[in-house]
C-alpha cells in the first residue's frame, strides 16, 4: 500500500468511499481543517455529495473509475462498512487506505469478526455458525433457544435476521435468509443475551498508535434502529473502564488507523460483551459533535489525515435522538426550542425506518435528567 508520507497539508482531497450522512458529517469536518473531501458513491445526489468538493457518480464494480478517483484523492477512507472488498483493494493498490481493506473485511462478516473478537481476548455472547443448510439444527441446538439467526454479510438496522423462539421457526427462517433454492448463503446464530443495557465505545488510533477513547455511551434501539444515546452511560465505573479496555483492545489487534465504534451488552450480572464491531463514525458517536471540543468525524479525519489525534474529553453531557422517517417533520419546531441542536441529513424522502437527521441536548456535566424526564429534553416549543 502506498504511503502517506506525512501530514497532509491543508487543501489535499480525501476520498470518501460512500455517500451516506457520516461522510456529509465527516466531510464538514473535513473542511474545516481545510481538507477537500471526494465521494465515490452510487447514489444520485447522496447527503455526502452535497456538502463535498467532488463527487464520482459510479458503481462500486467499475474499475476505471475507481481508478480516476484515486488519481483524484490524497488518501481514502469510508463512511460505511458495506463498501466491496475487491473496490478498496484495488484503491489500496494506488493510493493509501485507512482504515485498510484488511480492517474492512474483518467487519464486513460476523463470522470472521466473532473469531477475531475472540483471537483479541473479546469477550461476546455465544454463537455458532451455519455453514450449511444440514448444519443449522445443530448450530442452533449449541447456542439454545430463544436465539437470533443472522446472516452473515449485509445486514443493519434489524436486516437480514430472525428471531427464533422454538425449533419451528427455523425453516421458514431459513427460507429468508439463506434462499429458498440455489447456493445457501452463510449464517450465524446468536444466543440472545439477557442484558441490562446496551452500551458503545468509539476509538480513534493514528498512524504512530496514539490511541483516543471517548465516553462509554448507552443506546437504546426502537424497531431494531438506534433511538437514543445517552452520553455517558449510566453504568457502573468498572463496566465502563471495561469496554473502554476492550475497544482499545480491538484498535490494537485489528491494526486500525482511523475510527472504530465496538457495540456491546451490558449483561445483568455486569458482565460485558462485545457485539459488533464498525471501523468508521457511528450512529451512537453524533452526540461528540456538540459535546466534545473534537468530535468523531474530525477525529476520523485527523487519523486517516495523519494529524495528531484530538483531545476526546466530554465537556458536557448528552442525548442524542434519532429522527426517523416522519419525525423529520417536527424539524421546524425543534429549529425554534432553545437548547435542542438538530441536524438534517439532507435526504429527500422520509421513508419508514430511513434515518432522516438527529437532535441533539446538552446538559452540564453530571446533570442528565432522570429516567422519566428523558423524553420531555426532546419536547419541541408550540
Amino acid at each position: 500500500m502506498p504511503d502517506l508520507g506525512g501530514p497532509l497539508a491543508p487543501g489535499a482531497t480525501i476520498g470518501m468511499m460512500g455517500g451516506g450522512q457520516l461522510g456529509r458529517m465527516a466531510a464538514v469536518a473535513a473542511a474545516r481543517l481545510g481538507y477537500r473531501v471526494h465521494v465515490f458513491t452510487p447514489e444520485r445526489d447522496a447527503p455526502a455529495s452535497q456538502v463535498s468538493a467532488a463527487t464520482t457518480l459510479a458503481e462500486w464494480s467499475d474499475h476505471a473509475a475507481l481508478a480516476r478517483f484515486a488519481a483524484a484523492v490524497d488518501v481514502v477512507t469510508f463512511e460505511f462498512e458495506n463498501v466491496p472488498g475487491d473496490a478498496l483493494d484495488l484503491l489500496a493498490g494506488l493510493v493509501p487506505v485507512a482504515p485498510s481493506p484488511a480492517v474492512l473485511r474483518t467487519s464486513q462478516d460476523r463470522i470472521a469478526e466473532k473469531t477475531f473478537l475472540a483471537e483479541a481476548g473479546v469477550a461476546t455472547g455465544p454463537w455458532a455458525p451455519v455453514a450449511t443448510r444440514e448444519a443449522a439444527e445443530g448450530a442452533v441446538a449449541a447456542v439454545g433457544f430463544p436465539c437470533v439467526l443472522k446472516t452473515t454479510r449485509l445486514g443493519y438496522d434489524g436486516k437480514g435476521q430472525a428471531t427464533l423462539r422454538e425449533a419451528g421457526d427455523l425453516a421458514p427462517a431459513l427460507a429468508r435468509l439463506a434462499g429458498a433454492d440455489g447456493a445457501f448463503r452463510p449464517l450465524v446464530a446468536e444466543a440472545f443475551v439477557d442484558f441490562a443495557c446496551e452500551v458503545s465505545v468509539i476509538v480513534a488510533r493514528d498512524r504512530a498508535g496514539a490511541i483516543a477513547l471517548y465516553d462509554t455511551v448507552e443506546n437504546r434501539h426502537r424497531n431494531h434502529i438506534l433511538d437514543l444515546t445517552i452520553a455517558p452511560a449510566r453504568v457502573a465505573p468498572a463496566i465502563a473502564a471495561a469496554a473502554e479496555d476492550a475497544a482499545r483492545r480491538v484498535a490494537l489487534a485489528i491494526g486500525l488507523v482511523g475510527l472504530l465504534c465496538v457495540e456491546f451488552f451490558v449483561t445483568r450480572d455486569g458482565r460485558v460483551l462485545a457485539n459488533e464491531i464498525a471501523p468508521r463514525p457511528h450512529n451512537s458517536g453524533h452526540w461528540t459533535i456538540e459535546a466534545c471540543a473534537v468530535s468523531q468525524f474530525e477525529q476520523q479525519v485527523r487519523a486517516v489525515a495523519d494529524l495528531p489525534l484530538g483531545d476526546p474529553a466530554r465537556h458536557a453531557d448528552a442525548l442524542m435522538k434519532n429522527l426517523i422517517g416522519d419525525e423529520i417533520a417536527a424539524l421546524p419546531a425543534l429549529f425554534a426550542t432553545p437548547g435542542l441542536v438538530p441536524h438534517h441529513y439532507g435526504k429527500a424522502e422520509a421513508r419508514p425506518g430511513r434515518k432522516m437527521g438527529h437532535v441533539t441536548r446538552l446538559f452540564p456535566r453530571d446533570s442528565l435528567p432522570a429516567e422519566a424526564e428523558i423524553a420531555a429534553a426532546f419536547q419541541p416549543a408550540l
